[in-house]
């Protein structure tokens, strides 16, 4: 048998004290953080009992509606359409029980919350644009998203947008070059034409870079842009990928997306670098200092030589979301509205006849109205329209209105209350996630009637008058409506009125046989909106 003696360690009274102070404190702070836990989780108990009180689909116990929503995107869209029918203006979805989030479809709960400088916090959406959008304008918040908003409000001052029509002219022209070509086909892809065009027009309005030509780079940016559409989709259907730590560095989907993000960097930088090159040559520098208005990206530089709050990152953010918002959305929005033109043709009948037909049959003689209010306002076809002049299209704008009524680029927002906030008699507790679904807001029968069908009267002054101001709302609404909306509503004029000057639309796709499908955009799921052109020769 084995003995060991055991020699007790000196007393040190001095090593005991740092001991006993050790325990003391690891048990105070075992405390307090069981405590802070255990408020937490009260107060999140508190908050699901009240959000469960509020109406929606049956759900899960654990998985909430989750399950019900994994299916394509095409018939997502369209469960959530049913939803908002049966359960709108104001229902709950849960993605799992544990992440509750609202949804809206009526104008009045959107004003409730929209229409407050309280909730400006963009939705846990969002945060799946912070590798390629960073910190711009469309995903900060607080004091940072005030202050970008104040330096580039002015980009989109009258002055400025005047000089952009010249461009917009230009780039229309190529336009209709191109789809002179397409004279004699039985229909034709409007979408990868008119997502060239606009990504060209706002690289030398706002950027004040032209590209070239059909250059390889363009191509893969715009590529780029759908792909990583449909990723933000597959994240969202799938709440254990919404922490960026968690997908960027487990999940191949989150590598594949760094591969695009670079693709989309890549072409920014390659214009920012562009533009500060140029703005370094005596000519520019005299003009650039001699500007009282400035477009988008020479007001970031400006601001960053000024010593304002705005570093190279800031830039790069802001020129990744407005090149993103200015492009793509604006191409969605032309290409849906070149599709209901051409649903609603005109037809070549005698004088008295056609009088006759549009007082019985208004409806499908807006292109031929179109034209003959571009001509009444040009004096000569072949003049180029200035902004005076595009301004006096009222019929052309209401067309572009319900256009964008029924197709927003954007058929969702969301926001995250910053405050308790009463809606429609339901308490919505501080921190609930709520998406509005503008695509339904734009369908609610008590301010649309006959919500289905293109009528672009609804937008005369005096039937605006009777709706809800947040009844139509494709920028969004209040504090955080779209900065460059009079930008997107000019340039769909411009490119609107050359192709109609030129064109008759004839009808390929219909509005019901497109698949719709809600990613970053409002898309139609084969990526595709067919339109035949013919020669106007009146």
């Amino acid at each position: 048998m084995l003995c060991y003696a055991v020699t007790p360690l000196p007393a040190n009274p001095g090593n005991n004290m740092l001991l006993a102070w050790f325990v003391l404190i690891w048990a105070l702070v075992s405390y307090l953080f069981s405590i802070g836990f255990f408020k937490k989780l009260v107060k999140f108990v508190k908050y699901l009992m009240v959000i469960y009180q509020l109406p929606g689909p049956k759900r899960d116990p654990v998985f909430g509606n989750l399950h019900q929503l994994w299916c394509t995107p095409e018939q997502c869209f369209e469960k959530m359409r049913e939803w908002s029918r049966t359960h709108g203006p104001l229902y709950l979805v849960s993605m799992t029980y544990l992440f509750p989030v609202v949804f809206i479809s009526g104008p009045e709960a959107f004003e409730k919350i929209a229409g407050t400088t309280k909730n400006i916090q963009k939705g846990f959406a969002y945060n799946c644009l912070n590798l390629w959008l960073g910190e711009g304008l469309l995903t900060s918040s607080g004091s940072q998203w005030h202050t970008r908003r104040k330096i580039l409000t002015p980009a989109f001052h009258f002055s400025i947008l005047q000089q952009f029509v010249k461009v917009f002219n230009k780039e229309t022209a190529r336009l209709v070059e191109v789809l002179k070509g397409e004279i004699g086909k039985p229909s034709t892809n409007v979408v990868p034409l008119i997502s060239q065009f606009t990504l060209y027009s706002i690289s030398e309005t706002s950027m004040g870079t032209s590209l070239n030509l059909d250059s390889e780079q363009d191509k893969n940016y715009v590529s780029a842009i759908y792909q990583i559409g449909k990723i933000v989709y597959y994240r969202l259907m799938r709440p254990w990928t919404y922490s960026n730590a968690i997908f960027y560095n487990l999940f191949p989907t989150g590598y594949k997306e760094k591969k695009i993000v670079k693709i989309l960097h890549d072409f920014t930088d390659d214009i920012i670098e562009k533009r500060s090159k140029s703005l370094n040559t005596f000519d520019e520098r005299y003009n650039y200092s001699n500007r009282k208005k400035m477009a988008f990206l020479d007001l970031l530089i400006n601001a960053k030589i000024n010593g304002k709050v705005i570093d190279d990152k800031g830039i790069k953010d802001e020129v990744n979301t407005f090149l993103f918002e200015g492009h793509d959305t604006i191409a969605t929005s032309i290409c849906f509205t070149l599709m209901l033109l051409a649903n609603h043709k005109s037809h070549q009948v005698l004088s008295f006849l056609l009088l006759l037909a549009r007082i019985f049959f208004r409806q499908i003689f807006f292109q031929d109205q179109i034209y003959e209010e571009i001509c009444a306002s040009l004096g000569d076809r072949n003049h180029n329209p200035e902004i005076k002049d595009l301004n006096e299209l009222k019929f052309l704008e209401r067309c572009i209105k319900e256009s964008l009524r029924l197709y927003p680029s954007v058929p969702q927002v969301a926001r995250y209350l910053e405050e308790d906030t009463l809606v429609g008699g339901h308490l919505l507790p501080k921190n609930t996630p709520v998406h509005v679904h503008i695509y339904d807001v734009h369908r609610n029968e008590r301010d649309w009637p006959d919500p289905e069908r293109f009528d672009p009267d609804r937008f005369l002054p005096e039937n605006c008058a009777k709706r809800h101001p947040f009844a139509f709302c494709p920028f969004s609404a209040g504090p955080r409506n779209c900065i460059g909306q009079r930008f997107a509503i000019l340039e769909l004029k411009a490119v609107l009125c050359g192709i109609i000057k030129n064109f008759i639309l004839e009808p390929v796709d219909t509005p019901d046989t497109i698949e719709l499908v809600p990613d970053l955009i409002l898309r139609t799921s084969n990526e595709s909106l067919m339109v035949k052109f013919t020669p106007r020769n009146n």
